[in-house]
């Protein structure tokens, strides 16, 4: 079985964007919460939101995005992808993660991350220091998500038997996701017993890297498959491949601008695309566009090449409210259909 979510950028919405659609901020919100809800109609399995700060989204405190959806839904699945754990106390993430389970009736996906290195650097924060943030709450949040008791000695979280509530609904916790990128990040994931999510890279490489965990999995006596593997891609659907082709070149734009000040980025297809050193490329993969069959169909591929049973669809990535919503309901009621029969 293949579960399909919808991984939410929310795009920010521009003065100029505003000026062009008559939406005024509050409205925009609202229009977003009423697409989320229909993505329950739809038959989304879940939506993961992400976490960005500083401009071009409205994604910085996704949490609360989970608990305004969560009273708008009943069975979605509802998480981040993930949380950039450096920018908080550890006690505090242990404690929404159980808060928001009990508010979404045990709906509640954890994902976490360490963060984008251009957003981390603008309050101060190296990669390094990051690093070694995330590694001490990422301890902190498993004992505790087992315990409820949080107790801990480093070098920046010191707690002393510290009871933290309210406990998560899902017994014995709610499932765990890990963004990676490396093998070596694959591998410490499945020695947590998380769940993993990727892109941006070709679907052989992917494979790779799910191989990875799947391998330490096997070593640490882990039960893992393709269930606890997610396939994240840039999804554009149109009703012809012109208007696929056209929209598809307006998003490439758009990301092409988006991460041109990420060091760890370099894009393998896009024409005049920016080249650093050093990080991953991103791949052709990582962008399936063309009507709702030729859609089905790469996603179909990319997951039974790869061994994912989860896809991460971000659909029509930074485009204004109105196309993102046909997109949605293209998708949901096209692609959709075609995924859920998919024998994976």
């Amino acid at each position: 079985m293949l579960r399909t979510w919808v991984f939410e950028f929310f795009p920010e919405l521009t003065d100029q964007a505003a000026a062009a659609s008559g939406q005024s901020t509050p409205q925009y919100f609202a229009d977003y919460l009423s697409l989320w809800q229909r993505d329950e109609a739809l038959g989304f399995d879940g939506i993961f939101f992400s976490e960005h700060h500083f401009g071009s989204s409205f994604s910085s405190s996704p949490n609360l995005l989970i608990a305004a959806t969560a009273v708008k839904t009943t069975t979605i699945r509802l998480g981040v992808m993930g949380v950039v754990v450096p920018y908080y106390p550890a006690a505090r993430i242990v404690e929404e993660i159980g808060l928001l389970d009990q508010l979404s009736g045990g709906r509640l996906e954890i994902g976490t991350a360490i963060g984008v290195p251009q957003e981390l650097a603008q309050v101060g924060l190296t990669m390094d220091q990051a690093r070694r943030m995330y590694n001490e709450a990422i301890e902190i949040l498993d004992s505790a998500l087992e315990t409820g008791i949080a107790n801990y000695d480093g070098e920046f979280f010191k707690y002393d038997n510290l009871p933290l509530l309210p406990r998560p609904a899902q017994p014995p916790q709610p499932p765990k996701w890990a963004t990676v990128v490396s093998a070596d990040s694959a591998r410490k994931a499945a020695r947590r017993h998380s769940r993993i999510c990727t892109g941006f890279t070709t679907t052989d490489e992917v494979k790779a890297l799910f191989d990875a965990y799947l391998a330490e999995a096997q070593t640490v006596g882990f039960k893992a498959g393709g269930d606890h593997l997610g396939l994240r891609r840039r999804v554009i659907v149109a009703e012809s491949e012109t208007a696929a082709h056209e929209m598809s070149h307006s998003a490439a734009e758009r990301y092409k601008a988006f991460v041109a000040n990420d060091p760890r980025m370099k894009f393998s297809h896009i024409p005049d695309a920016p080249r650093q050193s050093g990080g991953f490329s991103v791949s052709d993969d990582e962008f399936i566009s063309g009507t709702p069959s030729q859609v089905a169909d790469r996603i179909i591929d990319q997951c039974e090449r790869s061994g994912a049973r989860n896809f991460l669809a971000i659909l029509h990535w930074g485009a204004g409210l109105q196309e993102v919503s046909t997109a949605h309901e293209l998708f949901g009621q096209k692609v959709l259909p075609v995924l859920k029969k998919a024998n994976l």
